[in-house]
């Protein structure tokens, strides 16, 4: 968008841009939608057969709002229902302490700091109970660094990048916390700590995509030392 392109011409070298904290943002909210539907498809291997009735409902219900979600045109719809599905609002209300609740929360953290809801993202994320995952947890809790970055609180995004990295090691969610942790310890300037980070994801995690372009960031980070 142009807003971005404005942004991102704007910035300085000293730290990341509007628009490159947009875009990461807008990584980690694909990856949850990824997560999210890998979860139910295993959810529904294991726990069909054996569902409880309003269970059940919640899990068949969801399935509406989750194609909604992947259109940006109608995600509207996938937060408060089209009048014959529920959305996730809806879902996780009415189905309170089912999984497919638990879920729908997650999305709708993800949704609402796409439209720039950062309260209501915080209450859903909030809402959110641990389901064991070693994806979706850690980038439930990365949302909440997401939407503290962009109301530029870093200390807080920090912490919550932090934890969403330590929270599950593997090449998947990890190098993505990893990189958007040293991009708030840039904004902060904490160069050391911005290029010490970086510096991990290229030793741990060289294949990687955040490893491709890591050397710059890493330069970056040590021309302020």
């Amino acid at each position: 968008m142009s807003k971005n392109q404005n942004q991102n011409n704007a910035g300085q070298a000293n730290k990341p841009s509007q628009g490159s904290s947009f875009q990461d943002n807008q990584k980690s909210i694909t990856f949850i939608v990824g997560g999210i539907f890998v979860l139910i498809i295993l959810y529904f291997g294991y726990q069909k057969l054996y569902l409880q009735p309003r269970a059940e409902k919640a899990a068949n219900e969801i399935f509406k709002a989750e194609e909604y979600a992947t259109i940006d045109s109608l995600q509207n719809r996938a937060i408060e229902g089209d009048g014959s599905f529920l959305g996730f609002k809806e879902i996780a209300d009415e189905y309170s302490n089912t999984k497919s609740a638990n879920i729908a929360n997650a999305y709708l953290g993800g949704l609402y700091l796409r439209q720039g809801k950062y309260n209501e993202a915080i209450e859903a994320l909030e809402n959110y109970s641990a389901t064991g995952s070693a994806v979706l947890d850690p980038l439930v809790i990365g949302l909440k660094g997401d939407v503290y970055s962009e109301l530029k609180d870093y200390k807080k995004a920090a912490s919550f990048y932090k934890e969403a990295a330590d929270k599950s090691t593997n090449s998947y969610t990890t190098p993505v916390f990893l990189k958007k942790l040293g991009l708030v310890y840039e904004a902060q300037n904490e160069f050391k700590q911005a290029a010490d980070t970086y510096r991990k994801i290229k030793l741990d995690f060289p294949e990687s995509q955040e490893a491709a372009m890591i050397d710059a960031l890493i330069g970056r980070a040590q021309a302020h030392l």
